[in-house]
């Protein structure tokens, strides 16, 4: 999501933190989420840390010299020339968005499934660039297996089925956020437990611990409503794709009151129903709803003059000429000029669902999205379009999170574990400035506890990591992976007292060259409690490219030579996720309730976008 912009616009005044501002016909507020109140600022993100740019990148004081008055010649023609964005918006996975605007912020979530913790909330100031802020559940306590507690039957040769003492796949299915009565609420279903919700004053957090509304499974996509005389609402689907059910809710939205009633089941013409969000605009219900399918399915509406139907569709938003294939599901929003946005997802295979923005005109009653389709009531989706007229310019500076030093008292909000992390199993205190990554037992990496993984971004990414080897045990694997059915990793493989440099593909391990004791000498001052001992030091290396195949490198020299083991490696989307880079380390055994043995200090983690690549 780097760089979206191509002209850059003058800032506008500030709204006024009291209004709500939104001009001519709108959504309900209590619908759309859309209030006054002002939601509170979050911290900045933590200063990224990179490796010095390589010579070739750097500007010479002539050639700065000569750019600069340049951008000065084009300065009064940027200055009125509208700024744009590109689609898409975020080059990553975060499926199933929903958008809501409180004041003069927008608030993103997302599915998260079995990776901890679960719900990532995101903010933006201009809808085209996200920061995340935190997550709504610090860990998933919807059932034990979310705790990875063998046997398992899944290994990392094997596909499907999941089997038993695991939970990928399932987790946090298609979250819903409102903000009602001053405070966030957010709704959503795990496949195989029920229905929750958690609220909080602020976005960031603390949440209330999660309320079960329903306990049972099969269900999915829930979605909150509140109408304009005080009622609410729930409307959700079922695993498998439909019908869409409608259920009334307490007012404060913590109990539902009956068991709800079918308002959209039409298998030929709305297959795959899902989804949906309900609003409110100018005396008719919205349900905005993807049909036909994560793969190839479009953006559908229903409307209704009465909440329970009955409802008239239509599809919005469909592929048309673009190579957009299955632009749908996620959350429309208001500026408080008026503009109607859709966020919505694509699937892309290995890089996940990843994220676009649609402008939305209204027309008869109906919303049109992106480039309307000569002789169609739907639209396409746009590639390039004028930035969202939010009230504030564009801001570039707000992005994704990634690259970390370790030198916080907590993990970044980039992180998510691999299910819930085994709390003696980590830490950042140990050794400060260093992730402690102790060695638990396990059979294979998709069975291992404490995998530390961040979202993949795409199209292009290359992550690193300097790790401290000298305190493995024998039996411990450790190193880099893509996480993802049938993994493959670049790591480390300590045997009969020695450490060597593996690599891993589907479980079968290729042995290559023993790391010396020292390959990277460190004073005492750094290496501080390990100073008694020189260091083994390793950088492992991934890089994704946009055919979607994952290329691995190692360094025994401190990164300045990177030697290839292994092909390249295809990715995919696996358990309803795009692949993920991670952090890893397991001691092979079949006793999980042996103890840990051995560990690895991560010094740091460093990413490069295709912004930021050669």
């Amino acid at each position: 999501m780097r760089e979206h912009l191509t002209t850059v616009a003058p800032a506008k005044p500030a709204l006024s933190d009291a209004a709500g501002g939104v001009e001519g016909p709108v959504l309900s507020d209590t619908a759309g989420g859309v209030e006054g109140a002002r939601a509170q600022a979050d911290s900045p993100p933590r200063r990224r840390l990179r490796p010095p740019a390589p010579p070739h990148r750097r500007l010479a004081p002539a050639l700065a010299a000569s750019l600069l008055l340049a951008l000065s010649a084009c300065a009064a023609t940027s200055a009125t020339a509208p700024a744009t964005y590109t689609n898409p918006i975020i080059h990553a996975d975060y499926s199933d968005p929903d958008v809501i605007r409180v004041g003069e912020d927008y608030f993103m979530i997302a599915s998260s499934f079995h990776f901890s913790p679960g719900i990532p909330v995101l903010r933006s100031r201009d809808l085209v660039h996200w920061t995340i802020i935190g997550h709504v559940l610090p860990r998933l306590p919807f059932a034990p297996e979310y705790d990875m507690v063998p046997p398992f039957t899944l290994t990392d040769a094997t596909q499907r089925p999941v089997g038993p003492g695991l939970r990928y796949a399932a987790g946090v299915w298609a979250p819903a956020i409102r903000h009602h009565n001053g405070r966030f609420h957010v709704y959503w279903a795990t496949p195989t437990e029920g229905i929750f919700m958690s609220s909080a004053e602020r976005a960031e957090g603390p949440w209330t611990a999660p309320v079960t509304l329903v306990a049972e499974a099969g269900l999915e996509d829930p979605a909150p409503f509140w109408d304009e005389d005080g009622s609410a609402w729930l409307i959700h689907s079922r695993v498998g794709a439909g019908p869409l059910i409608l259920r009334r809710m307490s007012p404060d939205g913590t109990r539902v009151l009956d068991e709800g009633r079918v308002v959209a089941e039409d298998p030929v013409n709305l297959p795959i129903l899902e989804g949906p969000k309900l609003h409110r605009r100018d005396g008719y219900y919205y349900i905005f709803a993807p049909i036909g399918g994560v793969e190839t399915g479009p953006q559908a509406v229903g409307r209704a003059r009465d909440i329970q139907g009955p409802y008239e569709w239509r599809v919005v938003l469909e592929q048309g000429s673009t190579p957009v294939q299955a632009p749908h599901q996620g959350g429309y929003v208001e500026t408080p000029s008026g503009q109607g946005w859709f966020v919505h997802f694509n699937s892309t295979g290995a890089f996940g669902r990843i994220t676009y923005l649609q402008p939305v005109r209204w027309q008869d009653g109906w919303p049109v999205m992106g480039d309307p389709i000569p002789g169609r009531v739907s639209g396409q989706p746009v590639m390039t379009h004028p930035m969202p007229d939010t009230g504030y310019p564009p801001d570039p500076s707000a992005r994704i999170q990634d690259s970390d030093e370790f030198d916080a008292a907590t993990l970044g909000h980039q992180w998510e574990w691999n299910h819930n992390p085994v709390a003696a199993g980590w830490s950042l205190t140990e050794r400060p400035g260093w992730l402690r990554l102790r060695a638990l037992p396990a059979e294979h990496l998709v069975t291992a506890r404490n995998t530390l993984t961040q979202i993949l971004q795409g199209p292009r990414m290359r992550a690193t990591a300097r790790i401290d080897a000298s305190r493995m045990a024998d039996g411990q694997r450790a190193g880099i992976t893509m996480l993802q059915t049938r993994p493959s990793w670049l790591g480390l493989v300590r045997e009969q007292g020695a450490t060597r440099i593996a690599f891993a593909v589907e479980g079968a391990e290729t042995l290559g060259p023993v790391i010396p004791a020292g390959a990277i000498r460190l004073d005492s001052a750094r290496l501080g409690a390990a100073a008694s001992r020189r260091p083994a030091m390793v950088d492992l290396r991934v890089e994704v490219t946009p055919d979607q195949q994952a290329h691995f490198s190692y360094s025994l020299d401190g990164g300045r030579n990177f030697t290839g083991m292994g092909g390249p490696v295809a990715l995919r989307f696996s358990w309803w996720k795009g692949a993920r880079p991670a952090l890893f380390t397991f001691h092979k055994s079949a006793d999980y309730a042996a103890p840990p043995s051995g560990w690895i200090d991560v010094d740091w983690w460093r990413v490069e976008t295709a912004d930021e690549l050669p």
